[in-house]
């Protein structure tokens, strides 16, 4: 196929590409720069110009394209200035896309996170997510995207855990790697038995991949090798790898040293991947987090 990549130069899309190309496909990596159109063609893809902040771009480049993988996000506001406006962005985004691709069979992917399911209880493929909070339009794009299948789209959606780590991180547990190493602690919330769930940046890329190519329409993925892995001892793994102490804190105090970080730290997110791994073969094989925060290219 050939396959319209957004986010390609990415976190998870550096690792896809070469992955795609090595599996026989062509990729067209949408770039909004010179710098990211270099970055693609490094990796092996074409560059097009599409941006998210301009839908008709993407339209077009999805029209010609084969299916496309849809990565990309406005994770540089979400997190911090304007996560409505960029829950906004992703559903113009996916809906141009959608209209680009409807009748034709194509696979539609899109990476999402976890958010907007029960917490305390494993997360299944089946759970559906509820929009709330100022990002819910994210989840209201997904249900456009999984709508899809009923216009000719071969749509799926991959859900991602709050870590998809590897060599060169730049996520939540470096952030956290940061805090313990300014402050001198590596804290965690009461007890920590608190979960996250966890998948390596290079088997995630490989569900993305095995996605594009035979998941049915209108399906649900969890792209989680890990189910829940105790938030106390990712904290005790960044104490260990930075020589500081690990301590719990009680909810007040935690709300003061991890700041927005707050919730995500005291949440209990725990998914299963079995369908996933049934319907797809997907067989997760990249180190754990634990493992990769032992040994990765973590800052120390």
């Amino acid at each position: 196929m050939n396959i319209l990549v957004t986010g390609a130069t990415g976190w998870i899309g550096s690792a896809l590409v070469p992955q795609l190309i090595a599996a026989g496909h062509h990729v067209t990596a949408a770039t909004r720069s010179d710098t990211s159109a270099d970055a693609a063609r490094a990796l092996g893809a074409e560059p097009v110009r599409a941006d998210l902040e301009d839908p008709d771009s993407l339209r077009r480049a999805a029209g010609a394209s084969g299916g496309v993988i849809h990565l990309a996000y406005r994770h540089d506001v979400a997190f911090s200035t304007d996560p409505a406006g960029a829950a906004e962005t992703e559903y113009r985004a996916v809906t141009a896309m959608g209209e680009a691709l409807a009748g034709t069979q194509r696979p539609f992917v899109m990476a999402v996170g976890l958010a907007g399911l029960p917490e305390g209880q494993v997360a299944e493929e089946t759970d559906r997510a509820v929009a709330q909070g100022p990002a819910g339009k994210r989840i209201e794009a997904v249900e456009h995207l999984l709508g899809l299948a009923e216009h000719g789209v071969r749509s799926s959606v991959v859900r991602l855990p709050p870590t998809v780590h590897g060599t060169g991180d730049t996520g939540f547990v470096p952030q956290l790697m940061t805090l313990a190493r300014d402050t001198g602690l590596s804290a965690y919330v009461g007890t920590g038995d608190n979960r996250w769930p966890a998948v390596h940046r290079k088997d995630a890329a490989t569900l993305f991949r095995l996605a594009a190519e035979g998941a049915t329409a209108g399906t649900v993925l969890h792209g989680v090798a890990e189910e829940g892995v105790a938030f106390r001892d990712i904290a005790e793994g960044i104490a260990t790898t930075l020589g500081v102490p690990a301590k719990s804190l009680d909810v007040d105090a935690a709300a003061d040293h991890f700041g927005f970080f707050a919730r995500l730290t005291g949440g209990d997110f725990p998914a299963s991947s079995t369908l996933t791994r049934e319907r797809l073969g997907w067989a997760p094989s990249e180190p754990g987090l634990l493992a990769e925060l032992a040994t990765g290219d973590y800052p120390s």
